[in-house]
Formats: structure tokens, sequence, C-alpha cells
């Protein structure tokens, strides 16, 4: 007799159907091998797919694996986000649950949920606190690898610089928004830049301040074509560095570390709002990486294997 693994899909990031990013859940996926999760995630063609499983060790209530169409991740931001609604919808996480702990492979990752008559509303993921890698100074080079010219690349002090909380993302700034939504990357160049410069990151966002009729600190886009992502409509996981960068380098002044958001997809159709709290010591030290935001059921059924 064949398989059948139930999913939920999920849009992710946002309050409407048919906004966000785009999430399926498998909400039992024990004896499924991870060859056989690959394959899923590939025959889903979402950004990611979720598998859970039970805990493997005592501090996490279960262990979560995320795969892209081309990879797995060590974590991921959207995945962790709307596998924690899809849980709550299902009953897993007991309505009223303040906090729940996702095995990934970074290890232990809360989520810290907010309710409204035994409904989920909006989740809270903790990432780990940033690191801040190598900061490129070749703006032609940056400008080939996102198809925009050099003049786009940089706004005042900012500068394209490599930032993780668990997952490396080159960050770009650029000037205007209509230069975000003109972006085409190349992935061969995205990917001599890497070499060129010792970069960890496969994936780029690129991303500016210049505000629009919206309630965005921040509006991006973010590719990723060497994890089998071509564009990506939100990701929480580049979402906390970029809150980070903007903290470190005064973009935001302390006083709004807390209350960043972080608009992208909306040059694919798909607006996601990401909220971004930056916690900081009395000293300005990053004490806490946490990116938020809402989703929606939008879809479940089967797979027959």
């Amino acid at each position: 007799m064949s398989q059948r693994l139930r999913y939920l899909h999920l849009d992710v990031f946002t309050n409407r159907a048919f906004g966000g990013n785009q999430l399926a859940v498998f909400t039992d996926a024990r004896g499924v091998t991870a060859d056989l999760m690959q394959l899923i995630a590939r025959e889903m063609a979402f950004s990611e797919s979720t598998f859970i499983l039970p805990a493997e060790r005592a501090d996490t209530d279960v262990r979560m694996r995320i795969f892209t169409p081309g990879t797995e991740l060590p974590m991921a931001g959207h995945p962790t986000v709307g596998s924690a609604f899809a849980l709550a919808h299902d009953g897993t996480i007991p309505p009223g649950r303040a906090r729940w702990v996702f095995g990934l492979g970074v290890g232990p990752t809360p989520v810290d949920l907010e309710w409204d008559d035994g409904v989920a509303r909006f989740a809270w993921m903790t990432q780990g606190r940033p690191a801040f890698g190598p900061v490129v100074y070749d703006a032609a080079a940056v400008a080939q690898a996102v198809g925009l010219a050099p003049e786009d690349i940089g706004t005042g002090t900012l500068r394209v610089q490599e930032v993780s909380c668990g997952l490396p993302f080159l960050l770009v700034p650029l000037s205007t928004r209509a230069a975000v939504d003109r972006a085409e990357p190349s992935a061969l160049a995205i990917a001599k830049l890497a070499v060129r410069h010792k970069l960890q990151a496969e994936a780029v966002m690129v991303f500016t301040l210049q505000q629009g009729n919206d309630d965005a600190t921040v509006y991006s886009r973010m590719f990723a074509p060497a994890l089998g992502v071509v564009e990506d409509p939100a990701t929480g996981s580049a979402s906390g560095p970029l809150g980070c960068y903007l903290v470190r380098y005064d973009a935001v002044r302390p006083g709004q570390a807390g209350a960043i958001v972080n608009l992208q997809g909306v040059k694919m159709g798909r607006p996601s709002s990401m909220h971004i709290a930056i916690g900081l010591s009395p000293q300005g030290d990053i004490t806490r990486v946490q990116v938020g935001g809402e989703a929606v059921l939008v879809g479940q059924g089967e797979l027959r294997l």
C-alpha cells in the first residue's frame, strides 16, 4: 500500500491568501528519508517545504527539516513561522501555548505565539545573534551580479556586506525602490563574486530605505538561484540579518530597533510584511534578534507515494 503524506499549504508573512510566501508543511514525516524529502520539495516547487518529526532532544518540542527545491537548509524564517501556524491549526500546538521550540539544523529555535480566542494570530521567531562577514567594495562586480549600474549600489555610509543570523546573506543597499525593482541577478556573476571575495553566502538581498506609500522601514527583494530559489517573496532568515545591519550602521535608531518592517515580494505580486525586533543592551550591543509575522491557511491535501 502506498504511503500517504498529509500537508498544509500556508501563505506566510501576510494576512490574506495569495500574498506572502507559500509553504507546504508535512505534519508527520516519520519514515520519510532525506532523499524523498528533497524530491517532495522539488515536486511542491515552493521556496521551501517543511517536514515535522519527533523531537530529538529534550529542550525542543519537535524536529523540523527544511528543504528548498534544490537543497536542505539548516534554518529559515518563513518555514519556521509558517510551520508554527500549521501546528497551531491542527492542534499539535495547544491553544494559548506561548512558546514552541523547533529543533532545526542550527539547534533549538524558539517561536513565541500570540493568540486571539484560541486562534494563533502572530508568531515571533528568535534567530541567532548576528555574524558580520566580509564587506565588498567592488561596486562594479556587485552591480553585475544583480543586473544594475554601479551608481545604483550603496547609499550613504551603508556598504555591501555578508551578514548571518544562522544563514548568510549578502546584503546590497540600493538607492531607490525603482532600482530594487529593476534588479535582474545573474547566478554565474553571484557565484563569481562569492569566490572572489571569499563569501559564504549563496543568497543576495537587495534593499532600499527609500520610503513609499506604506509603513515599511525597508523595501527588498531576495535571490538565491544556487539554492533553487530564483526569487523569494518573503525571507525571514534574511530579515534578521538585515535588521541587525540597519541597527549597527545607524540606519535605524535604537528607539526604532524593535519595530522594523521589511516589505518584500511586491515585484512578484506577493507582498509580504516581516516585522523585525532587535534587542539592544545599554551599551548598544545586539542581544536578541526576532522576526515575526502572520500567516493564513489556504489549503491542505496529501501526497501518495
